[in-house]
């Protein structure tokens, strides 16, 4: 090893200590919501007296408490400014974080392990807001995130329709020639199956893909590559070797923006979810409102929800404070069961 080879091991640990302060900021912005007051004291004195117990022979004790004294006042400083949060599944550098910062660029993302605990969490108030895909145009529906809304009492408050590129990330100075294994969530690898076969390349599976971008960053195996955003390979620091290598060009995510709270703003798009009783011709009557008083349907799925029995999605152009839609909502809830309005918002498309 080398001056270079030192250098190198120094930045790499720069990097993740950054990452690493950046999770305990989010982490104390999440703690605030279960605060009375910023400030406590009897909890700054009990982590610096660990602090102190658990500080490594090489590093002066002093110079260690100075340091997380500095961290925790940065700390108060950042629940002061009361930030807004909104909870998405996976890592730092997912395709949802890159659809939340275009629907508003001003809230914290804070990653989840989970679509359920992305509704559980904005349920239980510990974020302002959610993010979940609902469709893509390749993969079809998420099955997760529509059964999830069926049963929710939440809100959506917005939408953003995301373009998806596909990357193919590696670690800097990495020979694309010895490119082996490539990681990511199982439906980027499926949509990239064309490429990964034409390059002679093993795809493996992992939870997520910014998660595997993360996993390249940190682990550094040799031979790997992963496939993710360009935003994950500037969040992990990785070389991003080819864009758009997924095997259709036209792929498009549709993101839903979840709250507790129903949207107050003027909308011009609506989602209701509701089921049919069985009869014949039931879900033909709820059409046949929208169409006689020519709302245009823009979506509508259907989810299985029990034995034998189906939830319908649907979303259409119009504002639910128009008389002509309020109208028709009323008619659709008197034809159907377990009828509910989700919300009426205004969804962003992002070109490419």
């Amino acid at each position: 090893m080398d001056l270079k080879d030192v250098r190198k091991n120094i930045d790499f640990l720069d990097s993740r200590l950054l990452r690493i302060l950046n999770e305990r900021m989010e982490l104390a912005l999440m703690a605030r919501k279960f605060k009375a007051d910023i400030e406590d004291s009897d909890r700054e004195k009990t982590v610096l007296e660990r602090i102190r117990q658990n500080s490594p022979g090489l590093i002066n004790s002093e110079f260690i408490e100075k340091l997380y004294t500095e961290i925790i006042r940065e700390s108060k400083a950042l629940q002061k400014k009361d930030f807004r949060l909104i909870g998405f599944k996976g890592e730092h550098g997912a395709y949802d974080e890159i659809a939340l910062r275009e629907w508003d660029s001003d809230l914290i993302p804070i990653p989840c392990e989970g679509y359920h605990q992305v509704f559980e969490d904005v349920r239980a108030g510990l974020y302002d807001y959610g993010i979940v895909p609902v469709e893509n145009t390749l993969g079809g529906v998420v099955g997760e995130v529509n059964e999830l809304l069926v049963n929710t009492d939440l809100y959506v408050v917005g939408a953003v329709e995301l373009p998806i590129s596909l990357c193919l990330l590696v670690l800097h100075g990495a020979d694309h020639r010895e490119i082996r294994n490539v990681y990511s969530c199982s439906q980027a690898l499926d949509q990239c199956s064309n490429f990964l076969s034409r390059n002679n390349l093993t795809s493996v599976q992992y939870y997520d893909s910014a998660g595997a971008a993360k996993m390249l960053a940190e682990q550094i195996p040799q031979g790997t590559a992963v496939i993710a955003s360009k935003l994950a390979a500037e969040v992990y620091d990785l070389n991003v070797i080819k864009e758009d290598i997924d095997n259709f060009g036209d792929n498009i995510t549709r993101f839903l923006i979840l709250s507790r709270e129903e949207n107050r703003d003027d909308g011009d798009k609506c989602s209701i979810v509701f089921s049919t009783e069985h009869k014949a011709g039931t879900l033909f009557r709820a059409l046949e409102v929208f169409a006689k008083k020519n709302i245009n349907l823009t979506r509508i799925g259907s989810i299985r929800s029990g034995m034998g029995d189906y939830s319908f999605f649907m979303d259409f152009i119009g504002a639910g404070r128009d008389e002509k839609v309020a109208a028709a909502l009323r008619e659709v809830e008197d034809v159907t069961v377990n009828y509910r309005f989700l919300g009426c918002y205004r969804e962003k498309k992002i070109s490419q």
